[in-house]
């Protein structure tokens, strides 16, 4: 599988462009801006891209999809319980002193146990809430890309509207943890680990963590 990461907008979003080698399909997930530069490694890589994906709908992760919807000429999913955020990643963004754009609504949703097919590659939807309530993960291909619900040896706030600490860590711990060890860890910001690396040293994932 193509892999690259882009890291795109003022908080820095691990934007994924992902694709299959043997058809060249691919999928972008979480452009979170700087259209541009995302367009520039798609061309690189000579890919096809056939869907877009965000894997919540905070607006570090969305202020691209307009752009890349519109150069590609192909559709955005989310998870349903997230997509009212996507008509206002402006306002939201103003609240932290930032500028975003508004995306498009999504023309398909995302739901747990869901297949994303791009070429001969193949990612499985994993609604892990807590961060979002429609928080999304991907898994497949040996990887999962995790969004903001968990990170290198950290794990994504709770302290926004719809956000849970003790959802999150059930999510982490129910359709995370139980990944093969081996899994490689592409989180939504910083740098990629292991599903080994967490069990072991995240700190917030043992049993008197408090968050």
């Amino acid at each position: 599988m193509i892999l690259e990461t882009v890291v795109v907008g003022p908080l820095m979003v691990n934007c994924y462009i992902v694709g299959c080698e043997a058809t060249r399909e691919g999928l972008v997930i979480d452009p979170g801006g700087d259209a541009e530069k995302i367009l520039s490694v798609v061309a690189r890589h000579d890919l096809s891209i056939v869907q877009i994906i965000n894997t919540h709908g905070h607006f570090d992760h969305v202020g691209a999809n307009q752009a890349l919807m519109e150069a590609f000429g192909v559709g955005l999913r989310i998870h349903e319980l997230d997509a009212p955020m996507l008509a206002h990643a402006d306002i939201t963004a103003l609240k932290y002193g930032l500028k975003a754009e508004n995306s498009p609504p999504p023309t398909a949703f995302l739901s747990d146990g869901d297949t994303i097919s791009f070429g001969k590659c193949r990612l499985t939807v994993l609604h892990t809430p807590g961060h979002t309530r429609g928080g999304c993960s991907l898994y497949g291909e040996g990887v999962v890309f995790t969004g903001d619900t968990l990170f290198a040896e950290s794990v994504g706030r709770t302290d926004f509207p719809g956000g849970s600490s003790a959802t999150l860590l059930k999510s982490i711990r129910e359709k995370l943890l139980t990944l093969p060890d081996t899994t490689i860890v592409y989180p939504g910001h910083g740098p990629a680990t292991t599903i080994s690396h967490e069990s072991l040293h995240n700190p917030y994932l043992n049993d008197s963590a408090i968050f």
